[in-house]
């Protein structure tokens, strides 16, 4: 009967491309027209069908893991892009249909991130290891979809670019106090402090992170001009001229989204301006796949941009610049798996072969979410009053026009 379902699945998902399957009883079978993406895979265990036919995205990704989903060059990321692309294409079927509808209606019951599962939730992911984020990330450790401006550019060119663009839109001037909610490990509040003479409180609720930081801030003599405390943000009571936030609104959580934003307009001076980088999605919302909660980020969810106005608005704030970036976030994590895949000896000394093929599937699934899949990244700009940024965005691109005349002449 499993074998039956997951069958049926696959020939109405597989509409482009082809999927050659070996089934455990030694049968095989081909899915999709050919051409495009092509892969092959083989189920060595029946104990895996049921998981499979019921929960398919939780069933590939710990068949993957344990061993008992195998892939042809074991590869990982062309068998993850073909489901993906074929996800917007194909058509599930009706029992898939129903359990997902379940799952999305039910989604923010799986986020409800209060203060002390917050804490355990980023614990989970962000205190595994500074080596290994290390060996896989820029050398500022910047875990966050990076700005590829212009062609050629390596990582850490389009880290860099990343935080001059998002500098550029919080206005900074000297002296300005700015909170960074979701520090990571300190890169973006250094870059505030060193470059734009601003003073910065970056919070986190990750030990490794807030360590890590703290020492580079003493290292670098920014100590007395950049703080970093180990705490929720909504724990603050203080006003900031400006608000940064990369990467953490994924983790807040559907049910937490009002209050998000309700402090984030409470925490701002009155002529303030935040900008809030995110994961978005640009279909309709959806649940979280269940392998990513229970393995990568438990509590995560990526919102849509429906589910975020209502939010926004309710809190009181004015959306002054809204910008999606498109084809950055695929390039980031390609950038990061070949860096992890280069670390390999490193990473088999450290840990379990089980969770160096998590690890990779993690990545390989974000990386064909993006590039196959209706995920973005958002870039927020949000103030308490709608003039307290230039009406157009000149100021944003007038350095590099002028640094493009100049090369020109």
């Amino acid at each position: 009967m499993w074998k039956m379902m997951i069958d049926r699945l696959l020939r109405g998902l597989i509409v482009e491309g082809r999927l050659v399957l070996h089934w455990p009883d030694g049968t095989v079978s081909r899915y999709g027209p050919g051409g495009g993406i092509e892969a092959e895979a083989r189920l060595t265990d029946e104990s895996l069908l049921r998981l499979i036919a019921l929960r398919p995205q939780l069933g590939i990704g710990e068949g993957y893991m344990d061993g008992r989903l195998l892939l042809d060059n074991d590869d990982c990321y062309g068998f993850l892009a073909l489901l993906v692309r074929n996800r917007t294409r194909g058509r599930m079927p009706p029992w898939f249909s129903v359990v997902e509808r379940m799952r999305t209606a039910t989604r923010a019951l799986a986020s409800r991130n209060g203060l002390s599962r917050a804490r355990r939730n980023v614990q989970h992911h962000y205190d595994l290891s500074d080596e290994l984020y290390a060996r896989m990330l820029d050398a500022d450790m910047q875990y966050s979809c990076a700005y590829f401006a212009r062609p050629g550019m390596s990582l850490e060119e389009a880290q860099a670019a990343k935080k001059a663009h998002i500098a550029g839109k919080l206005r900074l001037e000297p002296g300005m106090r700015v909170l960074d909610i979701g520090c990571g490990w300190g890169g973006m509040a250094l870059t505030l402090a060193r470059d734009h003479g601003a003073r910065v409180l970056g919070v986190t609720l990750s030990q490794n992170q807030a360590a890590r930081a703290r020492a580079r801030a003493e290292a670098e003599g920014l100590a007395g001009q950049v703080e970093f405390r180990l705490m929720d943000y909504r724990t603050l009571e203080e006003r900031f001229d400006r608000i940064v936030s990369v990467g953490m609104l994924e983790h807040v959580g559907l049910a937490q989204f009002p209050t998000y934003f309700s402090r984030v307009h409470d925490l701002l001076a009155e002529d303030g301006v935040a900008l809030i980088h995110s994961i978005g999605n640009l279909g309709r919302p959806h649940a979280t796949s269940p392998w990513l909660t229970k393995y990568i980020f438990p509590g995560g969810y990526i919102p849509a941009q429906s589910e975020l106005a209502p939010a926004i608005e309710t809190a009181r704030l004015a959306v002054t610049d809204l910008e999606v970036w498109r084809g950055h976030y695929g390039r980031t994590l390609r950038a990061w798996r070949d860096r992890f895949e280069a670390s390999l000896d490193w990473v088999r000394a450290q840990y379990d072969e089980p969770f160096v093929r998590m690890w990779r599937f993690y990545l390989c699934a974000c990386e064909a979410a993006f590039v196959e899949g209706p995920q973005a990244v958002f870039h927020y700009q949000l103030a308490r009053d709608q003039h307290s940024v230039p009406m157009t965005r000149d100021y944003l691109y007038r350095e590099e026009a002028e640094e493009m005349l100049q090369a020109a002449q």
